[in-house]
C-alpha cells in the first residue's frame, strides 16, 4: 500500500511541475502581449522634427524600412540604459531599420548634446515641443500625461504595428533582447508582405 501511495504522490508532484512549467511558459509567451499595444495598429502620425545638427527628419522619408521611435528624456535613467540597446539595434540593422529617438522639454540642445556623447549615440536624437509626442500618445485634456520612455514600432508602410512603455513586464524589451525579437518580426513580415494597411 505504501509503495502504491509512493507512485501516486510521484505522478502527482510531476503533473504538478509540468503544469507549473506549463503556465509559466504561457505567461513569458503572453507578457509582451499583455504589457505592449494599446497604442498600436494605426497609422503612425507624421512629423518633421529637427536633431542636434538642425537637420530635420520628416517620417515619410524613412517609408519602406521599419522606424523604432522612442520618446524619452535624457534625464531618465531608463531612457540612458535603453539608449545602448538603441545603439546596438542601429548598428545591427543598417539600411533596413532607422531608429529615431524624440526628447521633449525640459530637454535643450546642451542636455541632448551631453546624452548623446555620455551613450556614444549615432542614430538621430529629435527635438519636440511635445506636440508629436502628444499624438503618438493620443493625449487628451483628460489623459495629458504619459510615461516614458516609450517606443513605437513602425513598420514601412507607415502603420504602428507594437509600442511598449518601460514596466515591469517590459524588461525584456527595454533591458534584454526583446527589441530585437520585434524588430525581426516586423522585417520578416516585410519581407514576406504580410502586414495589411494600417487605420486611417
Amino acid at each position: 500500500m505504501r509503495g502504491r501511495r509512493l507512485k501516486t504522490d510521484a505522478f502527482l508532484s510531476a503533473i504538478v511541475g509540468f503544469m507549473c512549467k506549463f503556465v509559466l511558459a504561457l505567461t513569458v509567451c503572453l507578457v509582451p502581449l499583455w504589457a505592449s499595444g494599446e497604442l498600436s495598429n494605426r497609422r503612425a502620425p507624421g512629423f518633421a522634427l529637427p536633431d542636434s545638427n538642425i537637420k530635420y527628419h520628416d517620417l515619410g522619408d524613412y517609408r519602406g524600412k521599419v522606424v523604432v521611435l522612442e520618446i524619452m528624456l535624457t534625464n531618465c535613467p531608463h531612457c540612458e540604459k535603453f539608449a545602448e540597446i538603441l545603439e546596438e539595434a542601429a548598428k545591427k540593422y543598417t539600411g533596413r531599420v532607422q531608429v529615431l529617438a524624440i526628447a521633449n522639454p525640459p530637454d535643450n540642445t546642451g542636455t541632448v548634446a551631453d546624452f548623446i556623447k555620455a551613450h556614444q549615440v549615432s542614430y538621430p536624437v529629435l527635438f519636440d515641443c511635445g506636440q508629436v509626442a502628444g499624438s503618438y500618445f493620443m493625449a487628451t485634456p483628460q489623459k495629458a500625461s504619459f510615461d516614458i520612455p516609450h517606443v513605437f514600432l513602425i513598420d514601412g508602410n507607415g502603420a504602428i504595428r507594437n509600442d511598449f512603455s518601460h514596466s515591469p513586464l517590459t524588461l525584456g524589451i527595454f533591458e534584454g533582447r526583446g527589441l530585437f525579437a520585434e524588430i525581426e518580426k516586423l522585417l520578416a513580415g516585410s519581407a514576406a508582405g504580410g502586414h495589411s494597411a494600417p487605420k486611417k
